[in-house]
């Protein structure tokens, strides 16, 4: 039932923002992500703006960056620590991100962003609590941009509130990212 509702969602999304895109160039890219985590599975799709900004460049690279958008879906299996129990949160999440890339725009590349989000309750799953809805999220990725436009990435992602307020264990995920660039 996850995996059926996940895909319908994926494939509304990507054909409305391939539509949008297409015309007003509002947004660079799409994506679409799959994690993993401890008893917690989240899928993200998202739209990007790149800065078109070219810092450091050298022997053919060169620091940019983009504006990342995104909603998620996560589903916990241990809900306020019961075995079977589930939770089902949404994200909404704003992230400027850092990339070091070739000048072709094509090829490996390594980013890292921390950006804001927000939470539809309170996560509460196999004794890791975040006590606000409020939430930082920071990831580390390795990428790789292909020629014909489609993108795949390796993430580590990790959410938490700074520590501003108790308890606060932190939420971490592995995630595998597919993106589109028009």
């Amino acid at each position: 039932m996850f995996a059926k509702k996940c895909m319908v969602l994926a494939a509304a999304w990507f054909a409305a923002q391939a539509a949008f895109a297409a015309d007003d160039k509002l947004i660079d890219s799409v994506s679409l992500d799959f994690a993993t985590g401890s008893k917690i599975q989240m899928m993200r799709v998202g739209v990007q703006k790149d800065w078109d900004a070219r810092w450091f460049q050298s022997n053919g690279t060169h620091l940019s960056g983009y504006w990342d958008a995104s909603a998620a879906y996560w589903r916990g299996t241990q809900a306020n620590n019961i075995p079977g129990a589930h939770m089902h949160l949404t994200d909404l999440g704003f992230t400027p991100v850092f990339r070091f890339q070739n000048d072709t725009k094509k090829g490996l590349y390594y980013e890292a962003g921390i950006g804001v989000h927000r939470l539809s309750d309170l996560y509460n799953n196999d004794d890791n609590r975040l006590s606000t809805r409020f939430q930082f999220g920071d990831h580390l990725a390795l990428g790789y941009v292909f020629a014909n436009r489609w993108e795949v990435a390796a993430q580590i992602q990790h959410f938490s509130n700074g520590g501003y307020k108790k308890p606060n264990s932190g939420v971490n995920f592995l995630a595998v990212k597919a993106a589109y660039h028009f």
